[in-house]
């Protein structure tokens, strides 16, 4: 292509000509101009499942940018999912797109250079780390976590990124999505109903930001499917060149179809009659996808946590609702599942939080061990419904045991909508309903 002509793709892709849609802000936000901030001159990766805003995000980061002064010229996005780009893109396209900014727009500050979708473009990283090492440009770069995650890209950029990892939305976010207001405690108890029947959308249809936004549920969970098949076939059978893909898509609707329960890959390698190290590695290039993750079991022995069964979830409940195989929901496994999404979103915020589960040898169990640091901080058990007499006992039994055994004292039950407090065999249980945790 010739230089006119790639800034003339280009240009519906930045902001050189008027302003670009940049819908509700993100959280991921703040932590961006941050980044951009610091004296470092790190290159920013935006990692994350495909869909979850991470293009939004780049947006409203230069947006911001230039209402703090930066000079629309000296702001470059490349979007490499870009149509007229697609018979073209290699290192050397690359830099002559980058050379054709440079000689056609005239930056007058060091620029702002967004690579939207970088994993298009093989070795990537060396154009990148020149850019960074003659400190010609602030760089940030966008990708699902598959791509990033290659042994090229750990190893050239070693030392020189910083990572914002996107999620589909919170359930606090989706509220903020539809334009609720709870700035008070207030606001939460007058709005309780409208919160709970939000609720019920969200474990329904996920937090995916072009999910959220749609009005008609048939169109959501089309969305949701197309999210899923394009996380299936261009973020892993193509980036990984997948020969069984009927094996890798009954493994993906597996997980989906059992989140919040225990997985061997030695059983399931069994029933798919293929080798339990093409298991591994499938699961593996799922999880690197963000479709599904994985939670272990607690142990003191590192060998016992890695021998022992994995619970499996879906980072977005829409998409085990969609791609899952089901006759009817089992709300006690999705909120369990929504729960383990929202301890996930700690741990990015926070690295020295780790999340188990705790199992002991009478199959006593607790949803989630939370670790900060040396110390266990929290037993979380997650009940939908508490009423029932026999299952209280057994949730408060395994929480009681294991809060003996890791010595730990903060004890919670998650329910769907009963909230309270009560001693158990001189342990004080707390219980909150899920909205209510969530909005915390």
């Amino acid at each position: 292509m010739r230089k006119e002509e790639i800034i003339s793709a280009l240009s519906r892709w930045n902001f050189w000509t008027g302003k670009l849609e940049i819908g509700k802000e993100r959280s991921q936000l703040q932590q961006g101009m941050k980044y951009l901030g610091s004296k470092s001159n790190k290159i920013i990766v935006i990692s994350g499942v495909r869909r979850s805003g991470k293009t939004v995000l780049t947006r409203q980061i230069v947006n911001h940018l230039i209402e703090e002064g930066q000079d629309v010229l000296s702001t470059l996005i490349i979007n490499f999912e870009e149509p007229l780009f697609s018979e073209e893109l290699d290192l050397k396209f690359l830099q002559n797109t980058y050379d054709a900014y440079i000689e056609i727009m005239q930056p007058s500050m060091q620029p702002v250079v967004i690579l939207d979708e970088i994993q298009e473009i093989p070795k990537w990283e060396k154009f990148v780390r020149s850019l960074q090492e003659r400190n010609e440009a602030r760089i940030i770069v966008t990708g699902s976590s598959s791509a990033l995650m290659s042994g090229e890209f750990s190893t050239v950029l070693t030392g020189r990124t910083l990572e914002i990892s996107m999620l589909p939305l919170s359930f606090k976010e989706m509220l903020d999505f539809y334009g609720m207001e709870l700035s008070t405690p207030r606001d939460m108890i007058l709005k309780k109903d409208e919160i709970m029947r939000n609720l019920g959308i969200y474990e329904e249809f996920g937090g995916f930001p072009e999910v959220v936004i749609e009005t008609d549920d048939e169109l959501k969970f089309t969305i949701i499917r197309m999210i899923y098949e394009d996380i299936l076939f261009k973020d892993i059978v193509k980036r990984w060149s997948i020969r069984k893909i009927d094996k890798l898509e009954f493994l993906g609707a597996y997980y989906l179809t059992n989140i919040s329960s225990p997985i061997t890959f030695s059983k399931i390698s069994k029933f798919l009659k293929i080798p339990v190290k093409t298991v591994e590695s499938y699961s593996k290039y799922l999880e690197a996808s963000n479709l599904i993750f994985f939670i272990k079991r607690f142990s003191f022995s590192l060998k016992e946590q890695e021998n022992s069964p994995r619970k499996v979830y879906s980072i977005d409940t829409g998409l085990a609702n969609s791609a899952g195989f089901r006759f009817q929901v089992n709300h006690g496994k999705f909120i369990e599942n929504t729960v383990a999404a929202q301890l996930l979103r700690k741990k990015l915020d926070n690295p020295l939080i780790d999340v188990y589960y705790w199992k002991d040898y009478q199959h006593r169990e607790v949803d989630f061990v939370l670790k900060e640091g040396l110390k266990v901080k929290q037993l979380i058990q997650v009940c939908y419904d508490i009423d029932d007499p026999d299952t209280k006992e057994r949730e408060l039994k395994a929480i009681e045991k294991a809060s003996k055994e890791l010595e730990c004292d903060n004890l919670l039950v998650i329910t769907w909508d009963y909230e309270g407090e009560e001693e158990y065999k001189e342990k004080r249980i707390e219980y909150t309903p899920l909205w209510k945790w969530l909005l915390n």
